[in-house]
This record gives C-alpha cells, structure tokens and sequence, in this order.
C-alpha cells in the first residue's frame, strides 16, 4: 500500500512538471523577432568583481527597444522578481534609454540610475583634485624661487615723495569686491574639494560637517558679489586693456621684472592686460558654470555645447570621438562642477601670480589699490605714457592743477 502511494505520488508530481514546462519555456525565451543581441555588452560576474577591485570596465549603453515588452511578458508571469532581472531592463534603466514615466518631479526624477557618476566621482577624486592641489603649489613655489632670486622690484630712483591719483574710489571699490569675493569663494571651494581627504582627518567629521555647511552657504551667496564685480571691472578698464604696439615693445624688455629696463606703458602694461584678459574670462566661465550648478535643471550647458563641438569636429583636432550629446539633468551637473573647478584652479595661479606682484613682489605696487595713489617716480618707471598723458591733461585742465601730493 505504501509503495502504490509513493508511486502515485512521483507521477502526479511528474505530469505537473511535464505539463507546465513548455509554459514557462515559452515564456521566458523571446520570440524570434526580440532576441537580445547576443554581441551587445552585457554585466558579468567578472565585471563586478574588477569593479569591485577599482578596475575601469568600460561598457557602452545597450538599446533594446524589446526590453520593456520582455519585462512584462516576464511580469506576468514570474512577478516583479523576474522583470527586475531582466538584464535589459537594467541596461536601459543604467544608461538612461529606458522609457521611464513619473508623476512628479520632470526630467530629474526619471533617471533612477546614473552610471556616469562613478566616472565623476574618480575624476574629481583623482586627477582633478591632484593636478589642481599641485598647480597651485607649483604656482606658489616658482614665486619663491622667483622672489628668491629677482628680489623686490625696487623703485630706481627712489620715491619721489609726489603722488598721482592711479585708480579713484569707484575703481578701487569694484576690484576689491572682485578680490574679496574670489578669495572667500576659492577657500569655500578648496574646503569643499579637498575636506574629505584633507580637513576630515584633521578635524573630524562633525566640524566638518559645520564647516562644510557654512562653507556652502558663503560659496553660493558670495557668488553675486563675484559676478557684480566682474561687471565693475570690465566696465572700468576694458578701454585700457584694448591691444596696442607699445605691448609688443613691453614683451621686448621683459616688462622690466627681467633686467632694470622699463619699458614705456599706457595705464596698464601687456602683463596688466594678460591678467586682466584671463580673470575676465575665465570669471565669465567660471560665473557661467557656476550659474548653471545653482539652477542645474534650468539652466544645462554642456549638451548643446558638445554639439556645437561636434558640428566643427572639435573632438577629431585631438583624436577623441564625438562628444556626448544626450545628458542627464545629474550628468549636466557633473559635467559643469568639473569645469567649474578646473577653470578656476586656472584662475587662482593668475590670481597668486598678480597678488605677488602688487604686494612683496614690487614696490610700491600696492598703493595703486590701497589708497589709489602712487609714488610719481614709481609711475614714470612702470606708467610712463600715462603719466604723460596725466600731466598733459592737467596743464589743458582749467587752473593747470598739479598731480596730488
């Protein structure tokens, strides 16, 4: 009696299996016209695992436009177990071409994953923070040996004791508001690139947090200042920094830091107009970028400039592929954190170089932007056309008045 029950037992159990495996075959394998691309790159243990290992694994998106159609034949069938394995889905949902719907939230919030991010995440973890950390200590080491070797410019002839009007309030006002916002916003930066590996060690991670913070809320609002300032100055000085011949006579002499010649100049010389070229426009990109990481799904940059890059084959000049040209709201702000830091690494080695030389590196230079008057000797040496022109003015001038002393 027991073996009859154990026989019929193991051919019920049988037919059920028999039965019912067709059903599942036919559900899961695709039919012939949706097979998946068996070339396609796919995600495989061994990926993971160098993944793991901190190996680049390049993959490239797969688009399957059966993918959504597998998912919910699968679905019907195996439940939400089955279609969230479906590597297809994965792919599309990884590389954004899945056709994600969302009842709030717009673009952001239909990309559910963002492969691009580790890619950021190492670039600015690694080369960003390492070349821009050592430029900036190269920068600071060649003005020592610089310093160490040329010494302070020194006035030739000594002071003359008479003073002439370089820069008036206004002026003043609208670079040291360029100044003072530049500084606080490249220490509020620097706290917040190089904090982790840097302060966190140092400090801890609740003051950091404190500081981070605090460092964040600066870094934005500050960021008005820069750009007003930016405005201020290129409205003011622009006319002064138009290209003339007497700047390839500057280059000739060495701009006078080389040698004890100096050459003739207008109100700023070709090494003035060098610096004052390069913080207008590295702040406008430096603003632009910075603009788009307070509003990043208003206002996207880099999309339509990597097609305007690819339409003149800008890529191909340096043997690089196409750029992309469809990005994510997170990979646009990726993408304009990382030039937003470069180009102001950049910047700061201008800045350092031009906070040298208008305070130890020569003499006298700093009075033009602390009380806006300079010592005549010194301005004939460095300014000599425009002094000429100063002085001509004023015997034009009604009453003849003389250079302020």
């Amino acid at each position: 009696m027991g073996i009859r029950v154990l026989v019929r037992l193991w051919l019920a159990v049988w037919l059920s299996v028999a039965g019912t495996a067709p059903v599942l075959a036919q559900a899961v394998v695709p039919p012939a016209d949706e097979t998946l691309d068996e070339a396609a790159p796919k995600q495989t243990l061994e990926d993971i695992l160098a993944r793991q290992r901190g190996e680049d694994v390049a993959r490239e998106p797969v688009h399957d436009p059966s993918a959504v159609g597998n998912a919910t034949e699968m679905g019907a069938i195996l439940g939400t177990r089955g279609a969230a394995s479906d590597t297809a889905v994965w792919e599309a949902l990884r590389f954004g071409t899945a056709d994600v719907t969302v009842s709030a939230g717009g673009d952001p919030a239909r990309v559910l994953m963002q492969d691009a991010g580790m890619w950021w995440r190492g670039f600015r973890e690694g080369p960003l923070s390492y070349w821009g950390g050592m430029s900036l200590l190269a920068t600071l080491g060649l003005l020592a040996v610089f310093f160490l070797l040329r010494g302070r410019i020194r006035i030739s002839h000594g002071k003359a004791g008479v003073t002439i009007t370089r820069f008036n309030a206004v002026e003043r006002f609208g670079h040291w508001l360029l100044a003072g916002s530049f500084i606080l916003l490249g220490l509020t930066g620097l706290i917040t690139l190089f904090g982790r590996k840097g302060l966190i060690p140092w400090m801890g991670k609740d003051a950091y947090a404190t500081l981070a913070a605090g460092s964040k809320w600066i870094h934005n609002n500050v960021s008005w200042a820069f750009i007003l300032g930016l405005v201020l100055v290129f409205v003011f000085w622009v006319i002064h920094n138009l290209p003339s011949r007497h700047d390839l006579v500057w280059f000739a002499k060495g701009g006078g830091i080389v040698g004890k010649a100096h050459p003739p100049a207008r109100k700023f010389n070709a090494g003035q107009k060098i610096v004052f070229w390069a913080v207008i426009i590295l702040g406008a990109s430096v603003a632009a970028s910075g603009l788009s990481l307070l509003f990043p799904f208003q206002l996207p940059m880099f999309a339509k400039t990597f097609v305007l890059l690819n339409d003149i084959g800008a890529p191909g000049w340096v043997g690089l592929e196409p750029l992309p040209t469809r990005l994510s709201p997170h990979e646009e702000m990726q993408f304009a954190q990382l030039w937003h830091s470069m180009v102001a690494f950049a910047m700061m080695v201008v800045i350092l170089a031009h906070i040298y030389i208008g305070t130890i590196g020569m003499e006298g230079a700093y009075d033009a932007m602390g009380s806006g008057e300079v010592d005549l000797n010194w301005a004939k040496e460095h300014h000599s056309l425009w002094v000429e022109e100063v002085e001509a003015k004023s015997k034009t001038a009604p009453g003849g008045a003389a250079p302020a002393e």
